[in-house]
């Protein structure tokens, strides 16, 4: 099996830095980057799955894949209810908010979502047991998400950008 995990095209600047988790954005058109997927519009996927969520689906519909499976799975973890659509700066200003919980991912995690850490890693592990072996894959998806299925698959990137790509085969990892 190969994968490919594709981070959704960029949002409205307002959009974007914020905690965006479960809510329904779309991408922003004007900062659709056309150049960052040319080689996966160009590619055959046997399968192609996208995040239930608008922006993921706009995303594949502006590299002309129409044909794909959504699935509930791959939606960011679920953010708390005060936290989701707030950026780091209004967050930093609520009044339960503590410095502290910057001190480990855990706590950190803790404060700002609704889905446990081990949750979300089951939702994902779910979703990855269930993909066809021997087959190529494109998997779009949130930044978060596709953070935690590379590290779960065995490596580790910080930070997805928007259409940045993640090619797994045969054990190796790449990174356009």
């Amino acid at each position: 099996m190969a994968l490919t995990l594709l981070r959704h095209a960029a949002l409205t600047a307002k959009d974007q830095g914020r905690y965006n988790g479960w809510t329904y954005i779309s991408i922003d058109p004007s900062r659709y980057e056309r150049k960052k997927v040319s080689l996966l519009q160009k590619q055959h996927f046997d399968n192609i799955y996208s995040s239930d969520l608008i922006r993921c689906q706009e995303t594949l519909t502006a590299m002309g894949k129409e044909i794909y499976h959504t699935d509930t799975r791959l939606r960011e973890v679920r953010f708390k209810t005060h936290i989701e659509g707030l950026s780091f700066e209004e967050v930093s200003q609520l009044p339960d908010y503590n410095e502290a919980y910057l001190q480990s991912p855990e706590a950190w995690h803790s404060y700002i979502c609704a889905e446990t850490q081990s949750a979300f890693e089951r939702r994902i592990r779910s979703f990855l047991t269930e993909l066809p072996h021997e087959e190529e894959i494109l998997i779009c998806s949130h930044g978060g998400t596709l953070q935690k299925m590379a590290a779960m698959l065995g490596y580790s990137k910080t930070n997805i950008h928007y259409l940045e790509w993640i090619r797994i085969e045969n054990g190796l990892q790449y990174l356009v």
